[in-house]
């Protein structure tokens, strides 16, 4: 049961903080979108549940300096996941920023991550109620 409990908590904290990063990835954007030859970045974000969820189950990553040292799992870091975004028009100072695309994807993001907090709080609500039979 209790291994239960903490692969659902372990796969809601990496979706909440693949969701955080994304949001900051997309504030980046919204906020760079008058520089100069700024390029726009965002995750996949199915892709990157799944591969962080892949690393998070391989092991803990290890740094080695040395051909002889042991290797570890792979390293779950959102920043691995960050692409750069397809550029659908071009602009004249080269930014790939499209505010439209920034505002929907930013919008969008927030109220997943709003849902998925909701959702946390139902499970710990529900764990709450088991536990003390009220």
């Amino acid at each position: 049961m209790k291994t239960l409990v903490n692969n659902q908590f372990r796969f809601h904290q990496t979706a909440l903080n693949l969701q955080a990063y994304r949001q900051e990835l997309l504030a980046s954007n919204i906020a760079n979108a008058d520089t100069p030859h700024f390029k726009a970045r965002d995750i996949d974000f199915k892709s990157a549940l799944q591969g962080a969820m892949t690393a998070a189950r391989s092991g803990v990553a290890l740094q080695t300096t040395h051909a002889g040292h042991i290797t570890g799992g792979a390293s779950a870091s959102a920043e691995n996941y960050a692409k750069y975004r397809t550029e659908l028009q071009s602009s004249v100072d080269g930014n790939t920023v499209n505010m439209d695309i920034e505002r929907a994807a930013f919008a969008e993001n927030a109220l997943r991550y709003e849902a998925s907090v909701t959702f946390i709080n139902g499970m710990l609500r529900s764990l709450n109620t088991a536990l003390t039979g009220q």
